[in-house]
């Protein structure tokens, strides 16, 4: 029995190797991988490794290495076709039908991947020629370099009806292998056939091991359609396919991250700028089987669509497509660019820090969908607020994993009862509003110093979680005799930001390592450190950030006591937040229909709230 490596791939892309790996074996998350005790050898001590984003199990004591296949065999005694039975059930699939003629159908499809290969090397040698110049241009204008083009293979299709076609016979090429693959059209009316792409710049797309499968063209000049892909055949089923996914895998790897664009332009301007994680669907909305990909190459896949309505439509339909898929650890983030920009004209406008700055700021898909919702009618009579509450309850209904369903509930009760709430207005003195992360408005009395009640993150309705953040790291760089006294405390702080969350174990490692050396801790040493380490672009962002030119304390020629006393207040600010958090949680715990359940939740909130209370007290001292 022969299977396709198509319909494998395809197998091993919709079953995620830890569920199948987890029946067996205890796994413990680590990072990208997960471990436990091998189930091939007996061992104590854990050895055996489960890479979901590479697809296969490794152990370092006994060596057993393979796929989701392998391990069904191996652990449940099967051969390979009843392997792959018992996980095409579990996949949702069916069966290929199989005759004698698999075995040609194979060699055709080989055939084809020749075909694609022999029309990408034709459209590079068109872009390169006297005829190409006009495309040329078109790229030039574009900014992109002839190193990209060529990484990216290019080219141009001639606008003559027949050029492709023509070039194709006289290499041999069969005329029927040309209309398989979509490369010509064949006219219902028994017509002569013709090439399918013209004037157009022609970008190769790519199947998961790299080899060509179908085009996208831009059109130069006046067409009905701008891009146009290649339509579906036996090798290019757009569905299942992200444009530049083989080249960006590793990078994704790299940078932990994957960054889903709208064109393969805006991939492209990506890669040359050096944020070569950037994938792409082809022309339409995700798919599920889009987003197995991505949830393989990264856990939350940063959706960046163009910041006017039409990218905004895009972002809604990729969220509402994922809730049913949501599990633990795996969902998605949403950056927003500026109205009118997309990632390649912002990079081209701005340069890729600005883009960076916008990844940077992604957000959970909860807070998109929350403003989603929101933002669909005003919530100012008691019957729009119920309409409201409904379309929310809806949406829970959609979150097929039971565990993140209870947090989802959990949060949009909690936001719904502050969204709610009465406002204060006219904040008194030493009164502050924040905003958590996810979170509504939050109103409490939070005394803090009047130097920081006078900084740029502090004025107006609260604080804002990055610039706080930042605020903090940037502080003990220039004062690391703060790091010790206050270690742990920084540990404590939630970062919003992975960058910054980086930084900050980066900061306070180096500054041990000097403790435990006896070298003299000096802001200098730290950076020339974080420099050494790969963290300069960070640094520098951080020392660039214009929106802390005000906070006096943070800057080095600050006192130690005037920077202690900031830094203090931001700590207790953030510790704070927290703690409104868990009194939240706990207050909706404790109307639980479960009598032990809702007591051991009001005693709790009374703990928090005595916490709470013995921090603002401490505030107020602060501020004395």
């Amino acid at each position: 029995m022969r299977f396709t490596p198509e319909f494998l791939d395809e197998l091993r892309l919709r079953v995620r190797l830890t569920d199948v790996v987890g029946r067996k074996v205890k796994l413990v998350r680590k990072g990208r991988e997960s471990g436990g005790l091998c189930p091939f050898h007996n061992e104590k001590t854990p050895s055996f490794t489960v890479n979901d984003d590479k697809g296969f199990y490794h152990c370092f004591g006994c060596g057993a290495h393979g796929n989701v296949i392998d391990f069904v065999m191996h652990t449940e005694g099967l051969a390979f076709p009843e392997a792959v039975e018992r996980l095409v059930g579990e996949a949702g699939m069916t069966m290929p039908a199989f005759s004698d003629g698999d075995r040609v159908q194979d060699d055709r499809r080989k055939g084809q991947h020749e075909v694609m290969e022999i029309a990408a090397a034709w459209y590079q040698a068109q872009l390169a020629a006297g005829i190409g110049r006009g495309a040329r241009d078109y790229i030039q204008k574009r900014g992109l370099t002839a190193e990209t083009v060529k990484t990216f293979r290019l080219g141009f299709a001639p606008e003559p009806r027949t050029a492709f076609k023509d070039a194709m016979l006289a290499r041999k090429v069969d005329e029927q292998a040309l209309v398989d693959t979509g490369m010509l059209i064949k006219p219902e009316d028994g017509g002569a056939t013709y090439d399918r792409f013209r004037d157009r710049v022609m970008f190769p797309i790519t199947d998961p091991q790299g080899r060509i499968v179908g085009f996208g063209g831009r059109a130069l000049g006046d067409a009905p359609a701008k891009y146009l892909n290649s339509p579906e055949t036996a090798l290019f089923h757009k569905g299942r396919l992200l444009y530049n996914h083989a080249m960006a895998r590793a990078a994704a790897r790299a940078a932990e991250r994957v960054v889903v664009a709208e064109g393969y332009m805006d991939v492209i301007a990506m890669a040359q700028a050096g944020l070569n994680e950037g994938v792409a669907p082809l022309g339409t909305a995700v798919t599920e089987e889009q987003l197995a990909l991505l949830w393989r190459m990264a856990p939350e896949p940063i959706f960046c669509f163009d910041g006017d309505s039409a990218g905004l439509r895009a972002a809604e339909r990729a969220l509402l497509r994922a809730l049913p898929l949501l599990k633990a650890g795996q969902s998605l983030r949403f950056a927003t660019l500026p109205k009118g920009e997309d990632p390649d004209t912002l990079i081209r406008n701005q340069g890729a820090g600005a883009l960076r700055d916008v990844l940077e700021r992604a957000r959970p898909l909860i807070d998109v969908l929350w403003e989603v919702e929101l933002a669909r009618q005003p919530v100012d009579t008691p019957e729009r607020r119920a309409g409201f509450k409904a379309r929310l309850r809806e949406r829970l209904g959609e979150i097929a994993d039971p565990d993140v369903r209870g947090f989802y509930r959990d949060e949009f009760d909690a936001r719904t009862q502050s969204l709610w709430a009465p406002r204060r207005d006219g904040a008194q003195a030493g009164r502050q509003s924040f905003r958590g992360k996810g979170k509504g408005r939050y109103d409490a009395p939070v005394p803090v110093s009047r130097e920081l009640l006078a900084t740029p993150i502090a004025r107006g309705a609260g604080f804002i979680n990055h610039r706080r953040e930042r605020l903090i790291l940037l502080t003990v760089l220039n004062h690391p005799a703060l790091i010790e006294m206050h270690h742990e405390e920084l540990m404590a702080v939630d970062l919003d930001s992975d960058e910054l969350d980086k930084l900050r174990a980066a900061i306070i490692r180096i500054a041990a390592s000097c403790h435990q050396s006896d070298d003299k801790l000096e802001s200098s040493t730290i950076r020339n450190h974080l420099y050494g380490e790969g963290f300069g672009r960070a640094v520098q962002r951080l020392e660039g950030d214009k929106g802390l030119v005000g906070d006096l304390f943070a800057k080095p020629d600050a006192t130690t006591d005037s920077a202690e006393q900031g830094l203090r207040s931001l700590l207790r600010a953030s510790q704070l937040q927290l703690l409104q958090h868990e009194l939240e949680a706990a207050e909706v715990d404790s109307m639980s229909d479960d009598s032990e359940e809702a007591e051991r939740a009001t005693r709790r909130a009374r703990d928090i709230r005595a916490q709470i209370e013995a921090l603002v007290e401490s505030l107020s001292g602060m501020d004395r």
